[in-house]
């Protein structure tokens, strides 16, 4: 029996993708895999890089639901300062000097950190913007234009 038999023989019966999770599991290297089951190598990372991105989502969307939820009562102090208690800041990872934006809007406060701003401005310029085009794109097009008729007209 060749070493890749083995492999056939110790992988679960079911699918193709349960035998090349299975076959990982046991810290079988994606060739190995690809060799032992007989498909191309591209088809064990696929499926590989797929369930990382599918676990990464996952944990992405706990952390959100872990931190969404954090509540705590914060008090203006004499000199009108606030002070954020710990496990909110430990929640969110922010360390001592960690720049955060403000902004008021019907009688709340709202506290971003510069990820959270980057991502509403990212938003917003998606809804502007169409899907394909490239603002940079489009600047460094303008400026060749401008350039041009400068050098054109003197």
């Amino acid at each position: 029996m060749t070493r890749h038999q083995g492999f056939r023989e110790a992988s679960p019966r079911g699918s193709t993708a349960a035998k090349i999770r299975a076959l990982a599991a046991q810290g079988q290297s994606r060739a190995d895999i690809a060799r032992a089951l007989g498909i191309r190598y591209q088809h064990v990372r696929n499926v590989l890089v797929r369930d990382e991105e599918k676990a990464k989502k996952a944990t992405q969307s706990s952390n959100a639901t872990t931190t969404s939820g954090k509540r705590a009562r914060i008090y203006v102090g004499p000199d009108r300062r606030v002070v954020l208690p710990a496990e909110l800041t430990a929640a969110l990872g922010l360390e001592p000097g960690t720049v955060l934006f403000a902004r008021v809007s019907n009688d709340e406060i709202l506290l971003l950190t510069r990820e959270a701003v980057t991502r509403r401005v990212q938003a917003l310029a998606r809804e502007f913007v169409p899907e394909g085009v490239s603002l940079v794109d489009e600047l460094l097009e303008d400026r060749r234009r401008e350039v041009e008729a400068e050098n054109r007209h003197g």
